[in-house]
């Protein structure tokens, strides 16, 4: 059985795909701003092998020829409360990621006292039980609590991002550095900075010094400032401890992805800005093998995300 080039024969070939062994064929990935094609055979939800083809396979195919195929985004929001209804977060997720095309997103929550990092994660943990896509919670905290006792706690949470509020370049000049980075090891959790001066000189000032201190001490860090909302890139994915198992197309990955409708005008732009200039061309965002959208109809599966727990950060170089 092959599986026209509509969006409804995608979906119909991609939920018989729950049961059984098919095949993706004529896939146009979008990398690098240009497409290239390929093919993918599935099993249990995840790509088994990727070809320039399967002729010899007698499966059920699935043509994607008429789209363009990207790995889902994965974004960070802060603002999320752990204390909202279950309406109001399945109206925040709806809104800032699934009809975005994010099947993973990046929350933190904010710890003042060492002895509050346990509970504010599990509260967040049992805040998002019911989100559909899956989430990971990193910790925001003042630099004072940058010490080599906390950093040890946050291994023992596998805390796959600490987040830093700087306001004066001063306070990074005599931390432990070598012990906090003793500390971090093997984890390696990135340290990323949030700058909360406001001036503009005194914004550049904090992030020349942070960068500074940061690769003189050779420490996992993030050098800029994270923009909310926006996909986070590749490099930072695999600092956080996330890519390749998430957000990629590869051998031994969730079968996770979207469909952007084909044009002249989107064959040669990056996934960047298919997100930002043309979410009305994407029609179908898979999760785990799971159809989440399909054109303007969004499935809200409560309780089918999941808590992404880093294993290693720093998978791979860029």
């Amino acid at each position: 059985m092959k599986a026209s080039g509509s969006t409804a024969g995608a979906i119909a070939a991609g939920e018989k795909g729950d049961r059984m062994a098919y095949i993706i064929e004529n896939a146009q990935i979008l990398k690098d701003k240009q497409l290239k094609t390929a093919s993918f055979l599935i099993k249990e939800d995840r790509i088994a092998s990727i070809q320039s083809n399967f002729k010899r396979f007698s499966l059920m195919r699935m043509n994607l020829e008429p789209f363009i195929m990207t790995p889902p985004y994965i974004l960070l929001h802060s603002n999320i409360s752990p204390n909202g209804t279950f309406q109001m977060l399945k109206q925040f997720i709806t809104d800032h990621f699934l009809i975005k095309g994010c099947t993973t997103f990046l929350t933190y929550v904010k710890i003042d006292f060492e002895h509050q990092l346990h509970a504010r994660i599990n509260e967040m943990k049992t805040a998002l039980t019911s989100s559909p896509i899956d989430f990971l919670i990193g910790v925001r905290i003042p630099v004072r609590l940058i010490t080599p006792s906390f950093i040890r706690n946050c291994k023992k949470e596998k805390v796959p991002a600490i987040f830093v509020e700087i306001d004066d370049p001063k306070s990074l000049v005599n931390l432990p550095w070598g012990w906090i980075r003793e500390a971090m090891f093997p984890f390696n959790c990135p340290l990323i900075p949030i700058i909360t001066c406001s001036g503009k000189q005194e914004v550049k000032m904090v992030l020349s010094k942070w960068k500074e201190v940061m690769v003189q001490e050779k420490m996992p860090a993030v050098l800029e400032e994270i923009n909310e909302g926006q996909p986070l890139p590749k490099s930072i994915l695999n600092k956080i401890g996330i890519y390749p198992f998430k957000a990629s197309l590869m051998n031994g990955t969730e079968l996770s992805y979207n469909l952007y409708i084909r044009s002249n005008e989107i064959v040669k732009v990056d996934e960047a800005d298919l997100f930002q200039y043309h979410n009305d061309r994407l029609t179908v965002t898979v999760h785990r093998g799971k159809i989440i959208r399909s054109g303007k109809l969004v499935s809200f599966r409560p309780g089918f995300g999941e808590h992404v727990k880093v294993k290693t950060p720093s998978y791979f170089s860029f």
